[in-house]
C-alpha cells in the first residue's frame, strides 16, 4: 500500500509518498512528472516513514544539513538506481556535472564511456527530489539545467545550502548568478 501526505515547504507544497519500506516519492506540487508513479490506490495517512521524511525536510529547510536519511524506496531500472546512488553521495552545498556522474557510472559498470544525456534522463526522473539531491547536478559549463521542480526552485535549494553560485548560470540569460 502507498501512503501519502503533504508537506508545506517555504518553496510550496510537497507531496510525499511511501510504502512500508521507504519513501517512494517526493514532488513539488505541479512539477514535471508530478506524482506520475503513484498508483490509483493510495491512502492519505501519516506513517513513521512519512513523519521521518518531514523531520528531514524541517531540518533541511531550516538551513542545516540533516545528519540522517529517511528510508528510501524509489522504483526504477538498475541504471537509474545507480545514478540515484551517486546523487546521494553529492555533499550538501556542492554541485556535480552530468558528465562526472556519467564517468562514475561508466567506472562502476566497467564501461569505457557513458552518455551524459542518459544520466540526465535518470536524474530527471528522480522520484525523491531534494532528499536524493538532483538539484545539485549542473551542466558541464555550470549551467543550471534540468530540474523537474523548475529552475527557480533549483536556485533556491542551492542558495539554501550556501552553494558557490559564482560559476553557475541560467542558459539563455548569459549571466552568472
Amino acid at each position: 500500500m502507498i501512503y501519502i501526505s503533504t508537506y508545506l515547504s517555504p518553496l510550496g507544497n510537497i507531496l510525499l509518498a511511501a510504502d512500508d519500506i521507504g519513501l517512494t516519492g517526493l514532488w513539488f506540487e505541479g512539477q514535471k512528472y508530478f506524482a506520475n508513479t503513484l498508483p490509483d490506490k493510495r491512502i492519505v495517512q501519516e506513517t513513521k516513514i512519512l513523519t521521518e521524511a518531514k523531520k528531514w525536510l524541517d531540518i533541511y529547510f531550516s538551513g542545516e544539513d540533516p545528519t540522517f536519511t529517511p528510508p528510501l524506496h524509489p522504483s526504477g531500472s538498475a541504471f537509474r538506481q545507480a545514478v540515484w546512488q551517486i546523487l546521494l553521495q553529492i555533499p550538501y552545498g556542492q554541485t556535480i556535472t552530468y558528465g562526472e556522474i556519467a564517468r562514475r557510472v561508466a567506472e562502476m559498470q566497467q564501461l569505457s564511456h557513458m552518455s551524459a544525456q542518459a544520466v540526465g534522463g535518470a536524474v530527471g526522473h528522480n522520484k525523491v527530489s531534494i532528499i536524493i539531491p538532483c538539484h545539485r547536478v549542473v551542466g558541464a559549463n555550470g549551467s543550471l539545467i534540468g530540474y523537474a521542480g523548475g529552475i527557480d526552485k533549483k536556485i533556491a535549494l542551492l542558495e539554501l545550502e550556501h552553494a558557490d553560485m559564482s560559476r553557475l548560470f541560467i542558459p539563455g540569460k548569459g549571466t552568472a548568478l
